[in-house]
C-alpha cells in the first residue's frame, strides 16, 4: 500500500506499555509529607503508616504506566494504523456529507496485554474489537503477527482489519448495532443469535471494502496485489477456516463471523461497488 507520507489521525490513544494492575488509592504528595512527619514524631515506620492509608483508600483497580521502548517495527505498525484510521475518517466523512450528515469519527486505542474499555477489560487474545459504549476501536498490533501466521500477510490485510472495526462503528452510529442486539434478545435459539452476528460481521466486511474502494480512488493507496492480500485475510479468518485449524468439525450453526466464502464475497461487494447501500446483508442474506 502507498501509505507513507500520508496524513495521520489525531484520534489515536496509544496505551502500549501500560498494564492494568491492582493498586491502592493514589496518595497526594501532601498526604505523604504529613505521614512522614507523623512517623518522625511518633517513631513509627513510615511505610506502615502509608500502607494503612492505602488500605483505607479502597485498593481500586487503576492504570499503571510502565515505560516501554517500542521497536522500529512496532512504531512503523503504529504509524501505519494511524494513517489507515485517517483514511477511514476522510472516506466516511465524504460519504456522510453526501447524505447531508456529519461523521463522528471513532478513536482507536493501541494496546498490548490487557485493556480497559467501556465494554469491560479485554485481553489482546480476543483480537481487535469495537466498543459501542465508548465508540472506540481497540487494536493490539500483535494481531498483525497472528494474521501472518494465518497466511494473511501484507499491508492491505492489516488495513482490512482496521476498516472492518470502523465498519462496526458505522453500524453503531447508524443504529444498526442497537437494532441487531434487540433482535438477538428476541431470538428463540442460539443459532438465530449467531446468524444475526454473522450478518453484522459480513456487513462490516462490506463497509471495509467500501472504504478501500474510495481510499484508492481518492488517495491512490492500493498497489498491485493489495486486493488479493485483503481477500486472503478475509478467507483466513472465516469461521470454517478457524474451526478447521483448531482441529474441529465445521459447524455452520456455531459461526459468528461468517465462512471464508461469505467474508470474501462481502468484502468484494464493498470493493467493487463502493456503495454503502450495497452492504445491506440483512435484506440480501449471507
Amino acid at each position: 500500500m502507498r501509505w507513507k507520507n500520508k496524513r495521520r489521525s489525531q484520534r489515536i490513544d496509544d496505551r502500549r506499555g501500560r498494564g492494568i494492575a491492582k493498586g491502592g488509592a493514589k496518595l497526594s504528595s501532601g498526604v505523604i509529607v504529613i505521614a512522614l512527619i507523623v512517623a518522625f514524631i511518633t517513631g513509627q515506620n513510615p511505610l506502615t503508616l502509608l500502607g494503612g492509608l492505602m488500605q483505607q483508600g479502597g485498593g481500586q483497580s487503576q492504570q499503571v504506566e510502565i515505560p516501554k521502548q517500542q521497536s522500529p517495527e512496532q512504531q512503523q505498525q503504529a504509524d501505519f494504523s494511524s494513517v489507515i484510521l485517517a483514511s477511514t475518517e476522510d472516506v466516511w466523512t465524504a460519504i456522510f456529507k453526501q447524505q447531508g450528515q456529519q461523521y463522528p469519527a471513532p478513536t482507536m486505542v493501541l494496546f498490548d496485554g490487557r485493556v480497559q474499555s467501556a465494554c469491560g477489560v479485554n485481553s489482546e487474545a480476543v483480537g481487535p474489537f469495537y466498543c459501542p459504549a465508548d465508540q472506540k476501536v481497540y487494536l493490539s498490533l500483535g494481531f498483525f503477527r497472528q494474521l501472518e501466521r494465518l497466511g494473511a500477510p501484507g499491508d492491505f490485510a492489516r488495513a482490512y482489519v482496521i476498516g472492518h472495526e470502523v465498519g462496526h462503528h458505522i453500524q453503531n452510529i447508524t443504529g444498526t448495532e442497537r437494532q441487531v442486539r434487540q433482535w438477538q434478545q428476541q431470538a428463540s435459539s442460539k443459532s438465530q443469535v449467531n446468524q444475526l452476528s454473522v450478518l453484522m460481521e459480513l456487513q462490516a466486511d462490506c463497509y471495509a471494502g467500501v472504504w478501500a474502494h474510495h481510499a484508492n480512488k481518492l488517495q491512490n493507496m492500493l498497489e498491485p496485489g493489495d486486493v488479493e492480500e485483503g481477500l486472503q485475510a478475509a478467507a483466513s479468518i472465516g469461521d470454517d477456516s478457524l474451526q478447521k485449524r483448531a482441529g474441529q468439525q465445521v459447524n455452520a450453526e456455531a459461526f459468528t463471523h461468517g465462512s471464508s466464502q461469505q467474508r470474501v464475497k462481502w468484502l468484494k461487494t464493498g470493493l467493487n461497488s463502493g456503495r454503502y447501500e450495497a452492504c445491506n446483508t440483512f435484506e440480501q442474506g449471507a
